[in-house]
């Protein structure tokens, strides 16, 4: 009696449920809102058995077929169609029984009969539906989770985009920000390059001021010595003129031997005095990378000679100690002349240096009695590291030495100890890439710094250079 009124109230609210999940209209809420309430009123009609009782099963069957066309025409209700499918046969049923009953109305073993089938067939209607309710119920389930999962995947694809799009931004502003310090890198290597140009012109000029200050004391050595024979042989000239006038020949002799022997002194000194101007004209001039013969105890000892007396030549109070240790036996090895005396005028200059500034310290303390400035120079055949024959220059000095936190940094560009403006800090690196990069030998150093137990404070730079 109630059957097909509450059914129309259930087909109802399960339509209006998938109307809210499928696609929400307006128009549609209210149609299924106002077939619930018509529902509502038919089981009230009912229960109060109101005339037109025919009438109102009539209406509750055109209300089910309403609310089922609705449910297979309607698109937003594609996924409720099987829903729709179990309940269409308790529909059908209904409507069959109910015209059986009008056309038949008196022939009660007919319809009892009719009836006992109705009855085993709304069974069937209810398992059918009964079914389809549980199967379509876990199919909506699983077409939630997957709404549900399609939504998930939707959500993160847009974070993914956003992400993406925030990235690109960054990617394009830390691009932008990589050139502009590129740029910004390329110029400052680019002065830096200048600079370092520069410091090195530097270098070489204040090496070539140390070289002229003690040339200008070597020269004046054999320049003394031409001018003091000159002076002599012309004197000499006129007394053998005077023995000739006289007729004494063999005085005239002998004093033209001794005039003889004048010329050979002053050509030997005007060479010498050559030989200084030449050397400071190679040390001036950019390096050719010409390797030449040299004699490397000769080299050794003019530079040593230089230095002293450029020092000399800037503090004429300054006295130290020279030694030299050359072994005669070696022979002229192939060098750079210019580089190599660079490097020795850096060496030597720097050893002189450190004892002066000691025994100026010790002055200061009262001290300097016991100090002897001495700087060592020592030529010797040794055997390199790969086996081969070589030879190696020891440059020494009796200073302060060298603090062993510093003395890995002191062939690093740039690197000095001594005050600002006095020293570049390219000499010993210049120095380290000459006989390293240029001549394929070594430059190392070992220091023993003052106070510290075990021997004489000092510094010793040591050269090995291959002999071919």
């Amino acid at each position: 009696m109630f059957l097909e009124p509450i059914l129309a109230i259930i087909l109802s609210s399960y339509l209006r449920k998938t109307l809210q999940k499928a696609g929400f209209s307006a128009s549609l809420n209210k149609l299924l809102i106002t077939c619930m309430f018509v529902a509502i009123a038919l089981i009230v009609w009912q229960s109060l058995h109101l005339w037109g009782s025919g009438i109102v099963s009539w209406l509750t069957h055109a209300l089910l077929i309403y609310l089922v066309y609705t449910g297979f025409t309607q698109p937003v209700f594609r996924v409720a169609k099987s829903f729709l499918y179990a309940v269409l046969p308790l529909i059908i049923l209904s409507v069959l029984n109910e015209m059986v009953e009008s056309l038949v109305p008196d022939k009660y073993n007919f319809i009892r009969q009719w009836k006992n089938y109705f009855d085993a067939a709304w069974i069937f209607a209810f398992v059918w539906l009964a079914g389809m309710w549980f199967i379509t119920k876990r199919q909506r389930k699983a077409l939630e989770q997957e709404r549900l999962r399609a939504l998930e995947k939707e959500k993160e694809y847009r974070i993914t985009a956003s992400l993406k799009a925030e990235l690109e931004v960054q990617v394009t502003e830390r691009t932008a920000a990589l050139t502009q310090q590129k740029t910004a890198l390329e110029q400052t290597v680019a002065e830096l390059k200048s600079t370092q140009a520069q410091l090195i012109q530097s270098e070489k000029m204040a090496s070539l001021g140390e070289l002229t200050a003690g040339i200008a004391h070597e020269i004046q050595n054999p320049l003394n010595f031409v001018n003091n024979f000159s002076e002599v042989s012309n004197e000499l000239i006129y007394e053998m003129n005077e023995a000739l006038e006289n007729g004494n020949i063999a005085e005239a002799q002998t004093i033209a031997n001794d005039i003889k022997q004048n010329l050979e002194k002053i050509d030997h000194h005007g060479k010498r005095a050559d030989a200084i101007v030449k050397s400071m004209l190679q040390h001036s001039r950019t390096s050719s990378s010409v390797k030449e013969l040299t004699d490397i105890n000769a080299l050794a000892d003019e530079y040593l000679r230089l230095s002293y007396h450029g020092l000399r030549a800037k503090d004429k109070s300054f006295n130290a100690t020279i030694n030299t240790d050359f072994d005669n036996s070696l022979g002229k090895i192939n060098i750079v002349p210019q580089d190599i005396g660079r490097v020795l005028l850096n060496l030597l200059t720097n050893a002189f240096y450190a004892v002066m500034e000691k025994k100026n310290a010790l002055v200061k303390n009262g001290n300097a009695a016991t100090y002897n400035p001495t700087v060592s120079v020592a030529t010797k055949s040794i055997a390199l590291s790969n086996g081969k024959p070589g030879v190696e220059i020891k440059v020494t000095d009796n200073g302060n030495g060298i603090p062993q936190n510093i003395v890995d940094k002191i062939f690093q560009p740039f690197f000095t100890t001594k005050p600002t403006g006095q020293g570049t800090g390219l000499g010993l690196s210049l120095s380290y890439d000459i006989i390293t990069k240029a001549h394929g030998g070594e430059l190392n150093v070992e220091s023993l710094p003052a106070g510290q137990t075990g021997g004489q404070a000092g510094t010793s730079f040591i050269i090995q250079l291959p002999i071919s």
